[in-house]
């Protein structure tokens, strides 16, 4: 893939072009402007609002640009606050009707390319730097630290009292979240109350038919063997939610007795050791769908709205999501995707094998004041069978309360803007 263009490349090519003659053919290769506007604003599921003025019968119709990389682009759309409310930062148009519209006047500026549209005059002002941005925008790749068993010489960690005292603290937290997968917080008061706390930095504590914030002891309270004293493979939890929690935080509030220790794995690292050593398992658990199921409560039986793959995947080919939960797993069927269950078995016993290679696990005993928190859709954790009375809370968050608290406490709501919109 081409380099993205500076802004300053961009406005050189734009000028350029607007130099050659009007009946002259655009070149081969060129950037594609549209500005997509609308006879009236729409808000589903509000009622049809009235006309938009200055935004009537106008929609899509691209302009070209010379790009110095030689490719075409069609880029969206006119961010005037005619056609963008300001305070939502939502579109206010369809962008669907009145397609033949065109532009009557191109302007290449110092800051930005001005195009007045021939239907009512309406003026689109697309800034260099957003152009320069916006030609190879696609979803954000995370740049993610693959660990095993040596990530225990120095996990990640930070201070309860840093996490809690600003939001700056709270971006070094999501940010090691981010990229490793879990954090550790050293000197967090042992108290239910206070872990709580701690969790609502991050975001609204998720409600699930287990409860909100937890506090329990192997009572089998809860028809699951997390309420057991039994060990407990490496998985992820809630795979048979259509969408699965995104973190998950635990706090060993007390222990008398013996053994619970922690395990912690890697799925993304171990997900991209399998894709080497076994492409076609990788492909089978990325395309065949999995009955998860949530059962064993009476009244309670959960299960995604539409089966789903061990391996979601991103648009590289990497994982994005994970589930494994072979406890949760229902009968497999005889064949689905072309394959047949022997052949999804062996998948799932070579990515059994690569899981439980004591070079990818992480094990570590849990101690009062020292929660840790993780990344449900990429680590798996489980732990050791224990005996005694063993005390532990926490809870979950959603998947996407916690990507926008990182986007908003690393960065500045310009910079993110930039990125999303």
């Amino acid at each position: 893939m081409p380099p993205t263009p500076s802004a300053a490349l961009l406005r050189h090519s734009a000028t350029a072009l607007l130099r050659r003659s009007p009946h002259q053919a655009p070149p081969p290769h060129a950037l594609r402007l549209p500005r997509a506007l609308t006879s009236a604003f729409h808000s589903s599921p509000a009622p049809r609002l009235p006309v938009v003025p200055a935004a009537e019968k106008q929609l899509q119709r691209p302009i070209v640009v010379n790009l110095p990389s030689g490719e075409e682009k069609e880029l969206d759309h006119c961010h005037c606050s005619e056609c963008v409310n300001q305070d939502t930062l939502q579109r206010s148009f369809d962008s669907f009707t009145n397609t033949d519209k065109t532009p009557q006047n191109v302007t290449s500026k110092e800051d930005g390319l001005e195009v007045i549209w021939q239907e009512t005059g309406h003026k689109s002002f697309f800034p260099w730097e957003w152009l320069a941005t916006n030609i190879q925008k696609k979803p954000s790749t995370p740049k993610y630290a693959f660990w095993g068993a040596e990530i225990a010489d120095s996990p990640p960690a930070v201070h309860y009292d840093e996490v809690m005292a600003s939001d700056a603290g709270v971006g070094k937290w999501t940010a090691k979240i981010r990229e490793h997968g879990f954090c550790f917080v050293d000197g967090c008061p042992v108290s239910p109350e206070k872990t709580e706390e701690l969790l609502n930095r991050i975001a609204f504590i998720r409600e699930t038919h287990y409860g909100a914030f937890y506090d329990f002891t192997s009572d089998l309270t809860m028809k699951d063997t997390a309420y057991t004293t039994l060990a407990l493979p490496a998985h992820t939890d809630t795979t048979y939610f259509t969408d699965p929690s995104g973190l998950q935080l635990f706090h060993l509030l007390s222990h008398h007795g013996t053994g619970g220790a922690s395990l912690l794995v890697d799925g993304f690292a171990c997900a991209s050791q399998l894709r080497t050593q076994d492409p076609r398992a990788y492909d089978i658990l990325s395309r065949v769908p999995v009955p998860w199921h949530a059962s064993g409560n009476e009244g309670v039986v959960i299960t995604p709205a539409t089966w789903v793959p061990v391996f979601t995947l991103d648009g590289e080919g990497g994982v994005r999501q994970l589930r494994w939960n072979n406890d949760d797993r229902a009968s497999m069927p005889v064949e689905t995707q072309g394959v047949g269950y022997e052949e999804w078995f062996e998948a799932a016993r070579v990515w059994n094998k690569v899981i439980t290679d004591r070079k990818n696990e992480y094990w570590e005993q849990l101690v009062p004041g020292r929660p840790v928190i993780f990344d449900n859709w990429r680590v798996m954790h489980a732990r050791s069978a224990f005996e005694g009375k063993r005390r532990m809370c926490g809870g979950y968050i959603n998947r996407d309360d916690f990507i926008s608290r990182y986007w908003n406490t690393n960065f500045s709501r310009e910079e993110v803007l930039k990125r999303i919109i």
